[in-house]
């Protein structure tokens, strides 16, 4: 088949008719028009040549011996890669039956023989321009699922991120507020990589588990650690119950602070309750598992300085003067008993029931005259 070299060709067209004078005219005029043109003289060569390579539309006669027009595109129809290949009857047949007979075995139009060349040129144009519409919507659909199918496994793994993050963040608040006061926490979280405040006023108190030393040394790790751990715990729901702030354990030592890191009226009232209230814990664990240990505790009243230290391990700690007299008072206080500083007995004294030691030696203060908590009045 000659084709025109001066012309950029148009499309691919197969012919398929058993009369040969048909084949060459339709070749002449299409092939003129820019057209690839290939032809095939019965049903089964044009099976053939659509299987080898397929063409952008066929015209196709209906009448031929071996096979039909009508089962030559039905064949077609049945296949998913040459189902849209768009198919032109051309036949003799004028009745209206055989052309509904076409258009039901996939047609797209129907040619009636003899036809004219003009005919001819427009409609297998018009088909040719709805495939290329076809197939620019196919693209474009093949793209838009392309980007739905992007997007959703953008969404889905965005979701999933956020849910990890979601996660992680949760996972790293628990962790600082199981360190942390929840307000240094959430100013940690929020980009301050310095805290310290000052506080005119808190009160601190230091415990030391008289006893659990000797005990340490005759039971195992585990043993050792589960006892310590089930007082400790009691401790830590007292704080919580009386609104204070649990700083941190040093072995057998418990230091809880009230009046920070949110400012507290009643912090020396409170943390007296509490020390009362871990004598009496103390007291109810040795009862019920046969123990004898004993709480030497220390109070003392006055201004800190509190801040984050630390890292990679975090810790919300306390200076001042005020912690170091606290921490004396607990150390050289009486196993079993509560020493308080002449300011906790001072602003307490209408409140609760108070002993007092006289002067006491402490470390880097000389003689101070402390008290002894008795109880509640």
């Amino acid at each position: 088949m000659n084709q025109p070299s001066s012309e950029k060709l148009r499309g691919s067209i197969l012919i398929v008719d058993d009369s040969l004078n048909n084949l060459l005219l339709l070749e002449l005029i299409l092939s003129r028009k820019g057209y690839k043109v290939e032809a095939a003289s019965s049903g089964q060569q044009a099976l053939d040549s659509v299987d080898l390579a397929q063409p952008d539309l066929i015209l196709l006669d209906i009448m031929m011996p071996d096979m039909d027009g009508y089962e030559v595109c039905s064949r077609l129809k049945a296949i998913d890669r040459t189902r849209g290949i768009p198919i032109i009857f051309l036949s003799a047949v004028v009745q209206a039956s055989e052309k509904v007979k076409a258009f039901n075995a996939g047609g797209a139009d129907y040619i009636t023989k003899p036809f004219q060349t003009v005919e001819v040129v427009a409609r297998v144009e018009n088909q040719l321009r709805l495939r290329e519409l076809e197939l620019q919507l196919r693209d474009k659909n093949l793209m838009l699922q392309q980007e739905i199918a992007y997007r959703e496994q953008a969404e889905m793994e965005t979701r999933l991120l956020l849910e990890k993050t979601k996660s992680q963040k949760e996972k790293i608040e628990e962790l600082l507020l199981n360190i942390l006061p929840k307000p240094i926490a959430d100013r940690l979280q929020e980009g301050q990589s310095i805290i310290a405040d000052s506080f005119a006023e808190v009160s601190v108190l230091f415990a030391d588990l008289v006893g659990f030393t000797n005990f340490a040394s005759q039971k195992s790790a585990v043993e050792t650690v589960k006892v310590l751990n089930q007082i400790f715990s009691q401790f830590d729901e007292l704080s919580l119950r009386h609104g204070l702030e649990k700083i941190k354990t040093m072995g057998d030592a418990y230091m809880v602070v009230g009046g920070l890191p949110d400012p507290q009226e009643n912090h020396a009232f409170a943390i007296t309750q509490m020390a009362l209230d871990m004598q009496a814990a103390v007291a109810s664990f040795n009862v019920q598992n046969n123990h004898n240990f004993s709480l030497r505790i220390g109070i003392n009243i006055g201004g800190v300085v509190a801040g984050v230290i630390g890292l990679t391990k975090f810790s919300y700690d306390l200076w001042g003067d005020t912690v170091n007299v606290a921490q004396r008072m607990e150390s050289s206080g009486i196993p079993g008993e509560i020493q308080v500083t002449a300011a906790v007995y001072d602003r307490l004294k209408d409140k609760f029931l108070f002993k007092k030691r006289g002067a006491v030696e402490i470390k880097g203060k000389g003689e101070m005259i402390v008290y002894l908590l008795v109880g509640r009045n």
